[in-house]
């Protein structure tokens, strides 16, 4: 999520532990406690529109980091795109790999996205702005669906993700001040609870989970935290 806009008062905030070496909550562990892949029939450009269009009843499964920022300090509203780029062999998720420098999330994979400014009319105008500023995929380019339940972040924001449908062919021109790459797990691999994690730590005098679904590609991304809860509550409106 975009970083420039941060007040200048605020300290930067990075994780003092590396989530990849954090040990897996056995409760986890088994299949049978992850639940069902979500079938290849429900992520087609139909099943997704109609499901946003009459969505089931559901709930999601996390809102909230568990260890928020400080509590004094309100939360900022944020948005971030999760685009659906819909190639013929399947559909993909365009994520980002944020630079190191960042106040914020660095070096972390996020979807592109960012505080929502006082010109911004919605979250979904924030979402699209910041996707086009971030990536270089333009508004036009996104049929959005709709919106996931919002989600609390320990670094203080409050974000909407807006979901929304990319046809593939657009150009992609990064920031590179905030974003290293971008790249696109499929869909299905992100939907299937066989590679979903979920992590166990003791931090801070308490007891913390996170979810965590590592992607080997050309090299190893490890999508955790807010990202991952994001896609977790999206599983479960697409099982739902």
């Amino acid at each position: 999520m975009t970083d420039r806009a941060m007040p200048s008062p605020r300290t930067g905030r990075r994780p003092s532990f590396d989530p990849e070496r954090v040990r897996h909550d056995p409760d986890f562990a088994p299949l049978s406690a992850r639940g069902e892949p979500v079938a290849p029939d429900q992520m087609t450009v139909a099943a997704l529109r109609r499901r946003f269009a009459s969505p089931p009843a559901w709930q999601p499964e996390i809102t909230a980091d568990a260890r928020l920022a400080e509590a004094r300090e309100p939360l900022r509203e944020a948005a971030v795109l999760i685009p659906l780029v819909m190639h013929a062999a399947g559909p993909t998720v365009l994520l980002t790999r944020r630079t190191a420098h960042l106040h914020d999330h660095a070096g972390q994979i996020s979807f592109p996205g960012g505080g929502i400014e006082q010109h911004d009319e919605t979250p979904v105008a924030a979402a699209l702005r910041e996707t086009e500023e971030e990536v270089g995929l333009r508004a036009q380019a996104v049929e959005v669906l709709g919106s996931l339940p919002r989600y609390a972040t320990a670094t203080g924001y409050l974000v909407t993700p807006v979901v929304g449908l990319v046809t593939p062919g657009f150009s992609i021109a990064i920031d590179t001040f905030e974003v290293e790459e971008v790249f696109e797990p499929p869909l299905a691999f992100l939907m299937d609870p066989a590679h979903h994690e979920r992590r166990l730590i003791d931090f801070d005098g308490m007891r913390r989970t996170f979810y965590a679904m590592p992607y080997e590609a050309e090299r190893r991304y490890f999508i955790w935290g807010a990202t991952a809860a994001m896609l977790r509550n999206f599983y479960h409106l697409l099982r739902a």
